[in-house]
């Protein structure tokens, strides 16, 4: 019986794998998905902190006016990322939303940027200003993230030191242990730009 279900369930595959167009899974656009809450490894409060993702690649789709902007980077990305900190001091919530803007992935793995759009009161000095976040999905393992305006400092011409311009899929690795919740990393490949028209 064993030996029957085993071949039923091995030729059911090659029916849905021969019923998959070739090449589907790679047209796959690379995804961060899910919201969860995290805990940072430095400054414990009592504090809670979470981010909410919903971003897809783009490629392509953000041509740039620089040399060799051309059709736009294989990088290009869309979605948003919704922060939510509720600051226990003073039992207030400041939340704040970044339009994406660039993802790159590997297996496991994201690194993304969005420009902020939206801001509650309390943090509207982020909006117009470009964020980014990293991803570490760890399945049973679990999830991390990390992020740059608390970790990312620069030196301005004047020697002044201050929050660091933040390029496009920049972020520092994820150094923040979520503690409740979820995040999903689906992978996909950078491509090569699309033929001239």
């Amino acid at each position: 019986m064993r030996r029957t279900l085993g071949w039923g369930v091995a030729a059911a595959a090659m029916l849905v794998a021969a019923a998959t167009p070739a090449g589907a899974a790679e047209h796959r656009p690379a995804r961060v998905t899910g919201s969860a809450e995290f805990a940072l490894p430095y400054g414990q409060d009592d504090d809670v902190q979470s981010f909410t993702f919903d971003a897809r690649s783009a490629p392509y789709s953000r041509p740039l006016p620089i040399p060799r902007g051309g059709h736009g980077s294989p990088a290009d990305a869309a979605g948003t990322v919704r922060v939510s900190h509720w600051l226990s001091a003073t039992d207030i919530t400041v939340r704040w939303e970044a339009s994406v803007d660039c993802m790159i992935t590997s297996p496991g793995h994201a690194t993304l940027t969005g420009i902020v759009t939206r801001a509650d009161q309390g943090a509207s000095d982020f909006v117009g200003k470009r964020v980014g976040f990293s991803v570490q999905d760890g399945g049973r393992h679990g999830d991390r993230v990390g992020f740059t305006w608390s970790a990312s400092f620069d030196q301005d011409e004047a020697g002044q030191w201050g929050p660091a311009r933040i390029g496009t899929c920049l972020a520092p690795a994820a150094f923040a242990t979520v503690t409740r919740g979820n995040f999903t990393v689906r992978h996909a490949e950078l491509t090569a730009p699309p033929e001239s028209e």
